[in-house]
């Protein structure tokens, strides 16, 4: 498929990391917000949260876009296996850190690429596991002040100075954690025939 012949392609997201993110790949995109619930199941297992969420956002960006290939994701932050939201407020967000300090936290970070042409979707669980530092009640503090980092799941930015809040990483996608997993989407896109180097 050459360059003039691909589909277009959207980004289910109002998220600015995540257009961030794609924008790396230097092609072209549009992006579209998806309204949806994005309130867990009950019982619900945090990846299966994570895949039927990503999945949902391009079904509601596809039926607008005939012809499209739409990108959906979600990311799902989970410690012993209990969705930690994004705190939304300062004293959740102490909270949070509080808990998850000296402590290892999952990352699910799901993608869904839904090909409108076909009516194929694939999608992925990419999970990183991040331990944070036993840092103080004062640092904790400081770190959000600094960064107010409220709309995060795990109230840490860590393509910013949330960095400085973990000591370990462990993950098959470097981009994964920050909310956009482009090892598993270049390769999507790539098993649907979207080239990227003009071969």
């Amino acid at each position: 498929m050459s360059s003039d012949a691909r589909p277009p392609l959207i980004l289910g997201s109002s998220s600015p990391y995540r257009r961030e993110l794609l924008s790396r790949l230097r092609i072209p995109f549009e992006t579209a917000s998806p309204d949806i619930d994005e309130s867990p199941l009950a019982g619900e297992r945090p990846d299966a949260t994570a895949l039927r969420l990503s999945r949902l956002k391009a079904e509601a960006i596809a039926a607008r876009h005939p012809g499209a290939l739409v990108i959906g994701s979600d990311q799902v932050c989970t410690l012993d296996n209990v969705q930690i939201s994004k705190p939304g407020t300062h004293e959740k967000a102490l909270a949070q850190l509080q808990l998850m300090r000296g402590r290892t936290v999952t990352f699910h970070s799901a993608l869904c690429l839904l090909d409108t042409r076909t009516g194929a979707s694939h999608l992925a669980d990419v999970q990183t596991h991040a331990t944070f530092r036993d840092l103080s009640d004062a640092e904790l503090d400081a770190y959000l002040r600094a960064e107010t980092p409220y709309d995060c799941a795990g109230s840490a930015k860590v393509e910013g100075l949330g960095i400085a809040l973990l000591s370990r990483v462990e993950s098959d996608d470097p981009t994964a954690l920050i909310g956009l997993p482009l090892i598993a989407l270049t390769g999507m896109l790539r098993r649907v025939g979207y080239t990227f180097f003009g071969a």
